[in-house]
């Protein structure tokens, strides 16, 4: 079976081992999810579960969401019936806020189980996918840490600029990939080989070793990590 949870990153704390010594940890509220679909290699040329995290109010989906995960009559669903094709199966919940898939073997999943945080409860490692903090346009010495022009005599109000980017007469050009200042953040970043501290299967809480990226709030992809 794939193991794999979407959740949200609750924050950041501290919690003491055996021996007194002070662990960082981070919090991650995962699950419960549905499981809204099963990719088939038949069907669809491989293999994963589609899996979806919170909620989201009925009022506020389009159509297309709540034919996600429930059967609604629709022309076409009358004439793909009169056909004879049966309907693809639905996991008859709420729509979803968050949907993504895990690839990988389906082997005991059904449309419309739900999953919670024991999954992990025999893992020892994990692989935590988040959106980063968005930090808008920064410089150099912000975004890639320069050092910064001297602040001697000679150098005028360029004291943060990254300075030359060029070369010489040949080649004639910037090169590809140049450090220079930008958007920082709010980018898809993955924390690998998080060491899992504990599970709080009552509350849906995972606890892990170390840093997630992204603000407290954010969603986050939690699967078992390949790195040995």
């Amino acid at each position: 079976m794939v193991v794999g949870m979407l959740g949200r990153k609750v924050g950041m704390t501290q919690i003491f081992d055996a021996t007194g010594q002070a662990i960082p940890a981070t919090v991650i509220q995962a699950g419960p999810c549905h499981v809204l679909q099963l990719r088939t290699q038949a069907q669809n040329g491989y293999e994963a579960v589609q899996l979806g995290y919170l909620d989201k109010p009925r009022r506020l989906a389009s159509r297309a969401a709540r034919g996600q995960v429930a059967k609604l009559d629709s022309k076409r669903q009358k004439r793909l019936s009169a056909a004879g094709l049966q309907p693809v199966p639905k996991a008859d919940c709420e729509p979803q806020r968050f949907v993504r898939e895990f690839r990988g073997a389906t082997d005991g999943l059904t449309v419309g189980q739900q999953l919670n945080v024991d999954v992990f409860a025999k893992t020892a490692s994990v692989d935590v996918i988040g959106t980063s903090k968005g930090r808008g346009t920064a410089g150099v010495m912000k975004r890639h840490g320069f050092a910064g022009q001297r602040a001697s005599h000679g150098v005028k109000k360029v004291h943060r600029h990254a300075g030359s980017i060029g070369c010489n007469t040949d080649p004639h050009h910037v090169f590809k990939g140049r450090r220079m200042a930008g958007r920082y953040g709010a980018s898809r970043v993955t924390a690998r080989n998080l060491k899992v501290v504990g599970v709080d299967v009552e509350n849906n809480l995972l606890i892990l070793r170390g840093a997630v990226p992204g603000p407290n709030g954010g969603y986050v992809i939690i699967r078992e990590t390949n790195k040995l």
